[in-house]
């Protein structure tokens, strides 16, 4: 494995019914448009659907990775000197650590949509940040990653 290779790497994709549903919101633009004839019509069809794939393409972009002794999620890159092991959180606990046990100041990379989770305590004495949840579908996976690979 190359050094700049990955150890893990994810993308929180939107689930598959919101494609639909952006297909519905193009339809009803371009039912908004019916009086006014078929070209609007069809532009409605066309822009709305457009427009909300792109909103759903966006929110489902965020990534997690581990990459050269760091973690990246989203737009936060963090050490992985500055934390330390790993929790797998089953889709009851994630719900918790979203919900009544968050706290205000943790990094929180999370999706609804996606059940279950990681915690991980920042070790840095300097960061504010209690610690970080990252919402994925390979827990096992992105803990394993988080440990095993050199800090350094």
């Amino acid at each position: 494995m190359q050094p700049s290779a990955p150890a893990f790497d994810e993308r929180l994709t939107a689930p598959r019914s919101w494609w639909f549903i952006a297909f519905g919101v193009g339809i009803a633009c371009a039912l908004m448009l019916l009086p006014l004839g078929t070209l609007p019509l069809l532009a409605g069809l066309a822009g709305g659907t457009v427009a909300a794939a792109l909103l759903v393409s966006s929110y489902g972009s965020a990534r997690i990775r581990v990459v050269a002794g760091a973690l990246v999620a989203g737009d936060a890159r963090i050490p992985l000197s500055a934390l330390g092991e790993p929790e797998v959180l089953d889709a009851e606990e994630a719900r918790a650590w979203r919900t009544h046990k968050a706290d205000a100041r943790a990094f929180m990379l999370l999706r609804g949509y996606v059940e279950t989770a990681v915690r991980v305590e920042v070790t840095d004495p300097d960061d504010p940040t209690p610690y970080v949840y990252l919402s994925t579908r390979d827990p096992q996976g992105l803990a394993a990653a988080l440990s095993t690979v050199p800090t350094a």
